[in-house]
């Protein structure tokens, strides 16, 4: 199944479930339906390029669970897409919406090509030809199976997606909602393209105010002063760095394929993604010490190590070198499970992939909701709620009389608009799934560690939906 006979990234996914699966009261068969990948679709199909070439395009589609639906996951463009990734990617989505409580099951997709290597024009033809390809499976719909971006993949693909699907379905009201990650224009939710980072931003800081795992690691609570490295400058790493900077973090390391840099004090990622636009590398970036590989920055002395590429990139060889306190698992998978042993008997508080960068997958949700009530988020209430906040604050300036400066009046008069209500939504769906995770692990002595512990959260959440249905399909 893996076209990696050393390492099968949905074994690993597989091994982590039988471990949680052990700290759960459900019956053997129920288990063993959660884990299972319910359907799996492998195609072909000829894509003529611009220079008359036919190059037959490899591609899949997973859904991993039907306990609910639709079913919900990106679609990523990458040489390295296989069967066995787009399996492990779809189980990992259907425990991270069970976490964060989004009522979706867990779905992937994946084309395997590396999209540097063609033009907008053939980028299009492939998309479309693989939209209608899910078309004509029923393996895509707003009630069906909902793609979204992933690596590899953006706005522009999903606009493709939508608009073949929409031509497809020309009396489907709801269409908008068959993928999500779409532009604003093509029925997008603002705040979407942040999701993944400031999930992961929103995770992180509530670990991190956990007085009772800071001092344990030597930390004092709160994100200001805490060392941070990433692995990873694009849109999730980036948007993750960015946030914590913003909150008074340092980003004392940076890894990119091309090599990796270290500045003790901080690194401006702003200024370090235009330097790298225009220099083609993150290497020679003033005043920071070029290191030397691209995996080395993931070694620096560091409070808070972020992974926030592609998976594997911790393992057995280089996981004992790793000197952070706490990895946030900001990509899917970073950690082979040899590297999780040897972090657990390090001390090391790894926060899992399977619930850190669900912001995407939450806000994505919120996309879905937006595309199915036809209306957008703060449209309804904003005039409502700036209006009455205007009225008692005029009476309460009446009553004391005092009045309220300009800009502390502006700050109070303020209704959310659709990306504050967006961030709202993430921080809470964040805060909440961290602190239930924190309560199952603390509740059972003998779970060994916070990925297990949300393991265990999932498997119960998608259980309990199972058998209050009453069937086992």
């Amino acid at each position: 199944m893996s076209e990696n006979n050393e390492y099968s990234f949905y074994a690993a996914v597989v091994k982590s479930f039988k471990k949680a699966a052990e700290f759960t009261k459900w019956d053997k068969g129920l288990l063993e339906q959660i884990s299972a990948c319910n359907a799996v679709y492998r195609m072909r199909f000829p894509v003529k390029k611009e220079d008359g070439s036919i190059e037959v395009i490899e591609a899949y589609r997973v859904q991993h669970s039907h306990h609910k639906t639709p079913c919900k996951g990106g679609i990523r463009f990458s040489m390295a897409v296989n069967q066995d990734e787009v399996m492990a990617l779809a189980a990992l989505m259907t425990y991270k919406c069970a976490i964060v409580n989004v009522p979706f099951g867990g779905g992937k997709g994946g084309i395997k090509i590396d999209p540097k290597k063609y033009t907008p024009y053939e980028l299009e033809k492939i998309t479309r030809r693989y939209t209608s390809e899910l078309i004509k499976k029923n393996f895509i719909g707003p009630a069906v199976d909902v793609p979204a971006p992933d690596y590899g993949t953006g706005e522009r693909e999903m606009a493709w997606i939508v608009d073949t699907y929409a031509a497809m379905h020309t009396h489907d009201i709801d269409a908008a909602g068959c993928v999500t990650g779409k532009p604003v224009s093509q029925g997008g939710v603002r705040g979407r393209k942040e999701a993944t980072g400031l999930g992961v931003f929103y995770g992180l800081k509530e670990v991190l105010s956990m007085e009772e795992e800071m001092s344990k690691r030597g930390l004092t609570p709160g994100v200001a002063g805490k060392r941070i490295v990433i692995q990873g400058l694009g849109n999730v790493g980036y948007h993750s760095a960015k946030f914590f900077r913003d909150a008074g973090a340092v980003i004392v390391g940076v890894a990119e394929y091309e090599g990796s840099i270290s500045k003790p004090d901080g690194i401006h990622v702003d200024e370090l993604l235009e330097f790298r636009k225009r220099t083609g590398s993150i290497l020679n970036f003033p005043s920071a010490v070029n290191l030397e590989n691209n995996k080395a920055a993931l070694e620096l002395d560091c409070d808070v190590l972020i992974p926030a590429a592609l998976e594997n990139v911790i393992d057995g060889e280089n996981a004992p070198r790793i000197k952070a306190k706490i990895v946030g698992e900001a990509a899917n998978g970073p950690l082979t499970p040899e590297a999780d042993e040897i972090l657990l008997q390090k001390g090391v508080l790894v926060v899992p992939d399977m619930y850190l960068n669900a912001g995407g997958v939450t806000v994505s949700y919120f996309e879905w909701l937006k595309n199915l009530s036809h209306v957008r988020y703060g449209r309804m209430e904003k005039r409502f709620n700036e209006n009455m906040n205007a009225r008692i604050l005029q009476e309460i300036e009446d009553l004391t009389g005092k009045k309220v400066n300009e800009s502390s009046k502006t700050f109070i008069n303020h209704g959310a608009d659709e990306v504050e209500l967006v961030y709202s939504g993430l921080e809470e769906t964040m805060i909440t799934a961290t602190r239930e995770i924190m309560a199952e692990w603390k509740a059972n002595d003998h779970i060994p560690d916070m990925r297990t512990a949300a393991y265990v959260v999932a498997i119960n959440k998608v259980a309990t939906t199972y058998a209050e249905l009453g069937i086992f399909p």
